[in-house]
């Protein structure tokens, strides 16, 4: 199977938030490890945090995440300038989706930007809406890591 995500970016602040609004973006949905947060870090970059500050006002935000463990999310909450959902089991929607009814937006208004083309964009491809990969947020991830992503992406149509 091949994914191609609506947009392939180097990382997340590579993203054109004016070009989303002007194609009736009102929503953007993040994964946590690895995309916005260092990986288990549970702390969010210090230039991160300023990042979400620019487009806030401008879109409803979530950050949501496979991560399992209540005490990691609840942490990521606390730090986090939007919603944190856990538990979101991509690439099923269904979690995504209930976000989105819950605020009122339709998927095809919504954007899902992830580090995973089998987690993060395919669940976005299943719910209907736009999809931004980007790379991991962390530039000194380990080699069996760097490995597995190499080997995701394989799997994306250029």
């Amino acid at each position: 199977m091949f994914l191609k995500p609506d947009y392939n970016l180097k990382n997340i602040y590579e993203i054109d938030f004016v070009e989303l609004k002007e194609k009736g973006i009102q929503c953007i949905m993040f994964d946590l490890d690895s995309t916005v947060m260092v990986s288990k870090s549970a702390d969010f970059l210090p230039e991160t945090v300023e990042w979400f500050n620019t487009f806030l006002k401008d879109f409803q935000v979530a950050i949501i995440s496979n991560n399992k463990n209540e005490e990691y999310i609840l942490n990521a909450s606390k730090l986090a300038p939007c919603r944190v959902i856990g538990h979101a089991n991509k690439p099923n929607p269904k979690v995504m989706r209930e976000y989105l009814n819950s605020i009122g937006i339709n998927p095809c208004c919504a954007a899902m930007v992830g580090d995973r083309p089998l987690t993060d964009i395919l669940a976005g491809k299943l719910l209907g809406c736009k999809t931004i990969l980007v790379g991991s947020i962390n530039p000194r991830e380990n080699l069996p890591t760097k490995f597995v992503r190499a080997l995701e992406r394989s799997t994306i149509r250029h």
